[in-house]
């Protein structure tokens, strides 16, 4: 197994252990994420609902918040797992719309989001999940 791949399967086992956390009392979906820095650090976070489903309860911007908070500014990769809660992730949880807006303000096209499915990874780059998006550079 190539360096690389090793990397983000590890970053899908943090996404993973992240989601044990997850408070899903409405929804029943578990969803975990894992951020990786340039600098090699890891901030990972869980989905958190409340009765009145804000967008905080997305489980991507969590860790770049945390990481941001802590001086961080360059991202390479984030994994996320999701799934029914109390239940193995089995398919792929792509990132929600606030989640990839959050992505687009900190990260350029090339940023990857690594998901897994079932025993199969599947890797996209932002400017796929999230073609023509709005960002820091539309507003100079």
């Amino acid at each position: 197994m190539e360096q690389r791949e090793a990397l983000r399967l590890a970053l899908v086992e943090r996404a993973k252990e992240a989601r044990k956390n997850s408070y899903c009392p409405y929804s029943g979906f578990a969803v975990g994420a894992a951020l990786l820095c340039a600098d090699g650090s890891v901030y990972a976070g869980c989905n958190i609902e409340n009765a009145g489903s804000p967008p905080p309860a997305a489980p991507s911007a969590p860790p770049f918040f945390r990481a941001v908070n802590d001086g961080k500014r360059d991202f390479k990769a984030i994994a996320i797992a999701g799934g029914r809660a109390g239940e193995e992730p089995t398919g792929i949880c792509a990132p929600c719309g606030v989640c990839r807006q959050v992505m687009a303000e900190f990260c350029g096209p090339e940023f990857e989001i690594v998901m897994m499915d079932g025993k199969e990874l599947q890797v996209k780059k932002l400017e796929d999940l999230l073609p023509l998006a709005f960002g820091p550079g539309n507003l100079q």
